[in-house]
């Protein structure tokens, strides 16, 4: 009966672990990602990486939006302009990766929501940095950074960030199911 008791203890201290990035079980991160309208003469849309840095700059995959439908996969070849993913190990990447990837998309509103919870779900204890970089041919290139600490808490978001050119707003927060 001892063995079996220690058991459920252990249970539920593994069980405390694995939720302990949930702020509930009702509760999900969700990152709105503005893209903006550009008065620009030639329009392209841009490369999109978005990823989360631990201290030690490790980084997790959340998105990776390109041109995937270019012949001969030739939409990969400009994957290097997103400099700072692509240093963190986008260039290490077997693209496309399901469920990380998708095609380009112009200006509006974006939510990750899945991906997110996917990547963080990973993550232990600590504090990160989201990180949104965005590239466009004939345009320029931005990264917008969020910290953020793990768990989440509805104490301490929604953070919100503001590129100044190519990325309009970002916003982390947590919404109830």
């Amino acid at each position: 009966m001892k063995v079996l008791h220690s058991l459920v203890i252990v249970a539920g201290a593994l069980a405390l672990t694995v939720s302990s990035n949930a702020v509930n079980a009702q509760d999900e991160a969700t990152l709105n990602v503005g893209l903006p309208q550009l008065d620009v003469a030639e329009y392209h849309k841009p490369y999109v990486a978005v990823w989360i840095e631990d201290a030690k700059r490790k980084a997790t995959h959340v998105a990776v939006w390109y041109d995937v439908d270019k012949r001969e996969h030739k939409g990969k070849e400009w994957l290097k302009d997103l400099r700072q993913w692509w240093r963190r190990g986008g260039r290490s990447l077997d693209l496309p990766y399901d469920g990380l990837t998708s095609a380009t998309k112009g200006p509006g509103q974006y939510s990750i929501d899945e991906q997110l919870n996917e990547a963080i779900d990973d993550l232990t204890a600590g504090d990160y940095t989201l990180r949104v970089e965005v590239s466009r041919e004939v345009g320029g290139r931005e990264v917008v950074s969020i910290p953020f600490s793990l768990p989440l808490s509805k104490n301490t978001l929604p953070i919100e960030a503001s590129g100044s050119s190519e990325v309009g707003t970002v916003v982390l927060s947590v919404k109830s199911n």
